[in-house]
């Protein structure tokens, strides 16, 4: 969906166009992409010792507990400082593991101040069975300092397995309810106001209410970090997924201003040579967003002990699972007689005089805006394949 914000930035864009040049355009466009792709969000992530606190970090940056990189997972308390974790693929995205508060000796206020409560956009309070009263204590003193928490259920996946093996009439979804029922009553009992918990397995995220977790944090943001959450997260379901592409959508109009800019500098070749840059650089995030190059995919094939050559054999776009190169762009997207001509066309108009450039900028906008947006929807829809085989959902879900 398109941004009004956004939509005001394309037109002082324009505005600069007119008054100062291709020059001063190009680094407005460039200055709006940096400050998109660089926005920070730093997710508190706390609890009790065992909690499963570094293995949920590292699940929702995309992480095994045993790669390099890795939040170390133990049942003792792992974690005495503030600890921050990058998102692999968005840096600006930053999981913090905080120490639990019953370990640091700290009152709830003090303890805010000790981990540095200020940067954070938002805390998750995690808990393996019920939440205690330091766990209480500090939510309500988030509240006080006017941040949003959250409390989660972990190790959902143990407490389903255990009942399963000791009752004799197992209702799974009853069982969940059980347990929501009894944290939302602990936690009322405790003075906490309409509690919302969610119950998560961190080594299946898009089970249970991790996709509530998600729509929750996403209406609940501000409208800047809405993007900057939505393409760090894992893909969790076919609507993320979905998603993610509207945002990626959303900002193709910038690069196709930028190629139209490129084309107004009367040097044979510079255009084309600049597009196919940009849109291998667009291409390759592309890619990593959807998690479909190849170390991600790795990763998934892991988790879901779907073998690797299964999740490539439902991918049908040439971008998938490759390096993204120049040469590659230009044989995927450049192929057609269409697409040739567009591109000998700008080099022809560009050095027409008076009415040259402006058909040239045209020409090389409506390349761009097409190439990516064809690329977008392949990789989406590979996206989308990939996640219903490693999941062995239907493909009408």
């Amino acid at each position: 969906m398109d941004n009004p914000f956004e939509d005001e930035q394309i037109k002082d864009i324009r505005a600069i166009m007119a008054s100062e040049g291709p020059a001063a355009a190009a680094a407005k466009i460039q200055e709006c992409l940096d400050e998109q792709n660089n926005i920070p969000l730093n997710i508190g992530i706390t609890g009790e010792s065992g909690s499963g606190k570094s293995t949920f970090v590292n699940a929702f940056r995309g992480v095994d507990n045993r790669d390099d990189g890795a939040a170390p997972t133990g049942c003792v308390e792992t974690t005495m400082e503030a600890t921050s974790y990058p998102h692999p693929n968005y840096p600006n995205v930053i999981l913090w593991d905080l120490p639990g508060i019953g370990t640091t000796n700290f009152p709830a206020d003090e303890y805010l101040q000790h981990v540095g409560f200020e940067r954070f956009d938002f805390f998750i309070i995690i808990s393996a069975d019920r939440f205690r009263e330091n766990d209480v204590k500090l939510a309500l003193e988030i509240q006080k300092m006017k941040k949003k928490f959250y409390f989660v259920r972990s190790k959902i996946d143990h407490n389903l397995h255990d009942a399963e093996r000791s009752q004799r009439e197992f209702n799974a979804e009853r069982t969940l309810q059980e347990i929501r029922d009894n944290c939302i009553q602990g936690l009322v009992k405790q003075g906490v106001e309409s509690p919302q918990v969610f119950l998560v397995s961190s080594f299946d995220l898009h089970l249970h209410d991790f996709p509530l977790l998600q729509q929750t944090l996403e209406r609940e943001l501000p409208a800047h970090k809405r993007d900057v959450l939505l393409l760090a997260m894992p893909n969790i379901s076919l609507e993320v997924i979905s998603k993610k592409k509207e945002a990626l959508q959303d900002k193709i109009k910038y690069l196709a201003s930028a190629s139209a800019l490129a084309a107004t500098v009367p040097v044979p070749g510079l255009s084309c040579a600049a597009d196919l840059t940009m849109l291998a650089t667009a291409i390759a995030g592309y890619q990593v967003s959807f998690g479909l190059n190849t170390e991600s995919l790795q990763n998934l094939a892991c988790r879901t002990k779907v073998p690797l050559a299964d999740l490539r054999a439902v991918m049908t776009s040439p971008l998938s699972a490759k390096k993204i190169t120049v040469d590659l762009i230009f044989k995927v997207l450049c192929f057609s007689v269409a697409d040739l001509a567009i591109m000998a066309a700008e080099e022809g108009f560009r050095f027409v005089p008076f009415i040259g450039i402006p058909i040239a900028s045209a020409l090389s906008s409506a390349f761009t805006y097409k190439a990516l947006s064809t690329s977008l929807d392949m990789l989406a829809e590979d996206a989308q394949n990939v996640f219903t085989k490693a999941l062995g959902l239907n493909t009408a879900v």
